[in-house]
């Protein structure tokens, strides 16, 4: 039986432009009542053990299809019915393939013809697959959360959770989507687990790959910024390999998705309840109890508010070597950022004493950023060195400074050291690591 080429090999191919006579996915079966109710019957048949004696599940979904279609409908036809159906039957239906091909690292489900994938940095429509309409994306969300033990409808009409692979899926349906069923799935990415990967696909450079090791070794703090989609969580990951196997490492996370090798390494998640509210588990009280569990290390997925202050506490009150994210554009909008959500905390602090908190807290800040190609770069590694004026100031270490594009329409640039007068370098020659002697001679 054919089956759809995954997007990845079509990939810059305009099927529209190509070829007149070529139809989209969406336009393949017209008759989307008809489609869905022999979907329907099919797959009702199919749970209820209802297959006629001397058929095989394949000849069976044939065998509905002649007959509700007729033996005479295309092969362009029957190969769309009967894919539709197997992957309802084995996987997740529409975008079953696009869960597989290891190329795409992203997919966007908008409407039941508007289907986006990201490959390469680059975020495309993808007219070879679609849905029959809305109730098809819902059933297909309810049968991917199910399992993962949410639910999803009109009273809980928002989910966000993780995949066994560690991808993570976010879905909101009607009435706060006001154009029905959306579903985004953001891929565990398995081939970028190592600062090698990261060193081949140009993200950093092997000099910087040195710092940030001896940062993590000499236990300095570490946030890491950027925008949606840069690579903040495959940052943070890596970094968390250069921790040492013998210390206890706490990992807080709303979905987990680091994947640590040391040990001894206990990883909590938050949780949600669809039904009650007050069973419900945040980031918050995840860091509050982590310093109750005799951590060496704590690394928090992502602060979004009032726990960045616990977070920043627990920094100030002897948990070196603790490892962050945020969304940031750049280091210094991460601090003033930082600063919002302790003062969301509620408590009644002065400005100058929040910066006080951060600056003692924070030591490294690393920037990442998904760039017009779509590729991600680190582009700025900097120490907070102080206070000015009232406003923190920092001390850029690396940069990567655009110099244009190619004709390829690639950006262009170069990595750079910016400075060897680093404060924090005293702290890491205590702790009597030498990997940096070279770079900063």
């Amino acid at each position: 039986m054919k089956k759809n080429k995954s997007f990845s090999s079509e990939f810059f191919v305009d099927v529209k432009s190509s070829s007149p006579d070529i139809k989209t996915d969406y336009e393949i079966f017209e008759n989307k009542d008809k489609l869905d109710e022999i979907r329907s019957i099919i797959i009702q048949n199919i749970i209820d053990n209802n297959i006629p004696k001397g058929y095989n599940l394949n000849e069976y979904i044939n065998y509905e299809i002649d007959r509700y279609l007729g033996s005479d409908i295309s092969n362009l036809k029957r190969s769309y019915v009967f894919n539709l159906i197997d992957n309802e039957i084995n996987g997740f239906g529409p975008i079953n393939e696009l869960l597989k091909d290891k190329n795409v690292t992203e997919i966007m489900v908008n409407a039941p013809d508007e289907i986006y994938v990201e490959i390469d940095g680059k975020i495309v429509r993808d007219e070879s697959i679609s849905f029959i309409n809305s109730d098809h994306i819902l059933r297909t969300i309810q049968k991917i959360v199910g399992p993962l033990g949410r639910t999803i409808d009109s009273s809980s009409p928002m989910v966000d959770a993780r995949l066994k692979d560690g991808s993570r899926i976010n879905a909101i349906i009607p009435p706060l989507s006001l154009k029905g069923p959306v579903l985004t799935i953001r891929k565990f990415k398995e081939d970028l687990n190592s600062i090698e990967d990261l060193l081949r696909n140009g993200t950093m450079t092997n000099d910087m790959a040195l710092f940030l090791e001896a940062c993590v070794e000499s236990k300095l703090n570490i946030l890491v910024c950027g925008g949606t989609g840069s690579g903040k969580t495959t940052i943070l990951n890596i970094l968390s390999s250069f921790i040492s196997n013998d210390e206890r490492i706490i990992t807080i996370e709303d979905a987990a998705e680091l994947r640590l090798k040391q040990s001894h390494v206990i990883s909590l998640e938050t949780r949600v309840d669809n039904y009650d509210s007050k069973s419900e588990v945040t980031i918050r009280d995840l860091v509050r109890n982590s310093l109750r569990m005799r951590p060496d290390r704590i690394i928090v997925g992502e602060v979004r508010g009032a726990e960045a202050f616990d977070m920043l506490q627990a920094m100030n009150t002897g948990h070196e070597g603790s490892l962050t994210t945020l969304h940031a554009n750049g280091c210094l909008d991460a601090l003033n950022r930082l600063e919002t959500m302790v003062l969301m905390n509620g408590i009644e602090i002065p400005v100058k004493a929040i910066r006080d908190y951060i600056q003692d807290a924070i030591n490294i800040i690393v920037n990442i950023a998904r760039l017009s190609d779509g590729r991600r770069k680190i582009t700025e590694i900097a120490e907070i060195t102080g206070i000015k004026d009232g406003e923190i100031t920092i001390n850029p270490i690396f940069k990567f400074e655009q110099t244009g594009l190619t004709d390829n329409l690639e950006v262009d640039g170069e990595f750079k050291l910016v400075t060897k007068d680093i404060k924090c370098l005293k702290r890491i020659k205590n702790k009597g690591i030498k990997t940096l002697d070279k770079i900063l001679k």
